[in-house]
């Protein structure tokens, strides 16, 4: 593979990540997400999974764009679809193929790169991009998830988002440097995953993306969770939400994370 340098780094990085989660492979895998009942609907995750549970994905095409340990994988594979799913890291597939043999689940793991993909064009019925693109270098990434897609096959997307202004304020020195560390040690509990070179998503990015894209549908996450609190207590997860509800067209100059529903447009 012919990597760039943030590549590189990403691969060193999630190298490390990968030695420090290996104590998941001695655990139950949870499925609860796509099969309980019971649902969380101020959550961005579980959001997405409602949608999936409603579409007919049982024995369709579907692609797990940046798949790390494969739960996406794992749980799509459980609902009957043809999973098909790939990483730039090579330990975090090992680490989603030795999950998917315990589960006895049939999944078509890849090392590949989002601007480079090697499936055959029109092949895909459904595209999963979860808290990946703002790794990769967008514009690429969605030319290539566009040509391996089916015309209107479904699009899903997970991503951490912020406007371009509100991210003008985190990079003001006194937040960056006084702040903002603080923050991230009470939001993440010492748990920290952000490496070098992701960029969160921005309005552009969502103007871009949209090109590709028909039926869309999106919803906005996360005005105070994630950012100055945890995403651990439900009470204020369902109070941020209900926020956001009550915001309407203007949500996405607040929101940390942004949830979209549609079809490929080609």
């Amino acid at each position: 593979m012919n990597l760039t340098d943030r590549q590189k780094r990403e691969i060193d990085y999630h190298q490390k990540f990968a030695d420090s989660h290996k104590h998941i492979l001695k655990q139950p895998f949870s499925y609860e997400v796509a099969t309980s009942e019971r649902r969380r609907w101020q959550n961005a995750y579980w959001q997405m999974y409602t949608f999936l549970r409603k579409q007919n994905l049982k024995n369709r095409n579907v692609l797990i764009v940046g798949c790390g340990f494969g739960e996406d994988a794992l749980r799509l594979a459980k609902m009957g679809a043809n999973v098909y799913a790939f990483d730039l890291s090579q330990d975090l597939l090992d680490i989603a193929r030795e999950l998917s043999l315990r589960e006895k689940l049939n999944i078509d793991f890849r090392r590949l790169t989002a601007e480079n993909l090697d499936y055959d064009s029109d092949f895909f019925d459904c595209v999963i991009v979860r808290d990946i693109l703002h790794h990769v270098e967008v514009k690429r990434a969605m030319s290539e998830i566009c040509r391996v897609s089916k015309n209107s096959a479904i699009f899903v997307l997970d991503e951490v988002y912020t406007h371009s202004l509100l991210d003008k304020i985190r990079n003001l020195s006194f937040v960056k440097k006084r702040i903002y560390p603080k923050l991230q040690n009470f939001i993440y509990q010492g748990n920290v995953y952000i490496t070098e070179d992701e960029r969160k998503l921005c309005q552009s990015d969502l103007f871009f993306i949209k090109k590709f894209l028909s039926d869309i549908r999106i919803k906005f996450f996360y005005l105070f969770v994630g950012r100055v609190i945890p995403s651990k207590y439900d009470l204020l997860d369902k109070l941020d939400r209900l926020i956001f509800m009550a915001m309407g067209p203007i949500g996405y100059l607040f929101a940390g994370r942004i949830l979209i529903f549609a079809k490929i447009n080609k």
